[in-house]
């Protein structure tokens, strides 16, 4: 169960409202960082699919899921067609159209394939697409007791073994994709941004002060010490694929290809546990692997997160076992404040169990 601090906030939590819909209407601003700059209701997007792809038929389209950057349709039972909701995931949409059918052959777990690409018009301004729709739901929303993860976690740990494989980076050569730009392998700086959101969510009763998960931060951000500013370098490599020294990222070894963003709204399991599939490819780029082991200590623990690690099968650092300690904090505590703010009990529940998971042994 919730803390009793906790379901009085939800309680009292309001639905975000978006500052105007793609065909100009203007609802009254919520003022809040989730709110969209552009949000899709079912209609407008039925709209759009059936303009430019008529022979899909669109004949029911609803809400799946709605995030910070992007809204999700389900058509006809099924495809899934995402529509960004603000500017600064155009980018990550436009690299998922390009990377991820290259990407979908080769990796052990389903991902999404963009069969459909729409172009952006006077009724909306950015791209989209449609890709077969995956079964299962979000891992966040499965209700999934620890003991149950065992199957989902060897599976997640196999499809990073072989996303994080040097051959994918070929794979990839020449798309220009950014380097950790969210620095998620970064321990001390996810370390800064996790105590600025837990001071918040302290602040309005959503967490209390946890001596655990400090004490975890405090060595995150000493990790740079002795190296330099981890802000000085931009997420910018070396011309030999390597992160920079002083970057506080959790080793100077090779980049791999990396989700960027992998955390328990992003795998797909089923009933009984097993991982169906991977999504939300927005934040493709390439980094540490601490970026994605980050699913390890926010999803896992115990049994499940040995055998996600055994699956995984590389030796995993003190240092970068650290650093994915912070990224999976620093994931937590944010979607921890979104869940608060959007009244999701469920992904609350799943943030606030994160939390004791990512410093869990």
């Amino acid at each position: 169960m919730l803390p009793g601090f906790v379901a009085q906030r939800l309680r009292q939590a309001r639905p975000v409202r978006s500052v105007r819909t793609a065909d100009g209407q203007a609802p009254a601003p919520a003022g809040s960082q989730w709110t969209a700059e552009v949000e899709i209701t079912p209609q407008i997007a039925a709209d759009l699919i059936r303009e430019q792809f008529p022979d899909l038929g669109a004949h029911q389209v609803t809400v799946l899921a709605t995030g910070w950057d992007n809204t999700a349709f389900v058509v006809d039972s099924q495809w899934l067609f995402r529509f960004p909701r603000r500017e600064i995931a155009v980018p990550g949409v436009r690299r998922e159209i390009t990377l991820l059918p290259r990407l979908a052959a080769r990796l052990p777990l389903p991902i999404p394939d963009p069969q459909f690409v729409g172009q952006p018009s006077t009724r909306y301004p950015w791209p989209f697409f449609g890709a077969r729709l995956l079964p299962g739901g979000e891992l966040a929303d499965s209700g999934l007791a620890d003991s149950r993860r065992a199957g989902a976690a060897a599976s997640v740990g196999h499809f990073l073994r072989t996303l994080h494989d040097p051959g994918l980076v070929v794979l990839v050569d020449g798309s220009d994709l950014p380097v950790d730009p969210m620095r998620r392998a970064s321990a001390p700086v996810r370390a800064r941004r996790a105590r600025e959101v837990l001071d918040r969510l302290v602040g309005r009763r959503i967490w209390p002060t946890d001596s655990d998960v400090n004490r975890l931060l405090d060595q995150a951000e000493r990790a740079a010490a002795g190296a330099g500013s981890a802000d000085r370098v931009a997420g910018a490599a070396e011309s030999d694929g390597t992160l920079p020294a002083g970057d506080g990222a959790s080793g100077r070894g090779p980049l791999v290809v990396s989700h960027g963003d992998l955390h328990v709204r992003h795998l797909l399991v089923d009933r009984d546990g097993s991982a169906t599939g991977v999504i939300d490819w927005g934040d493709l780029c390439l980094a540490d692997p601490a970026a994605d082991l980050s699913i390890a200590y926010f999803g896992f623990c115990g049994k499940a997160r040995a055998d996600l690690l055994a699956a995984y099968g590389r030796p995993i650092s003190a240092e970068r076992e650290l650093a994915a300690r912070a990224c999976a904090i620093s994931l937590a505590v944010s979607l921890a404040e979104y869940a608060a703010d959007d009244g999701r009990a469920a992904l609350l529940r799943e943030c606030v169990a994160g939390l004791g998971r990512a410093t869990a042994t």
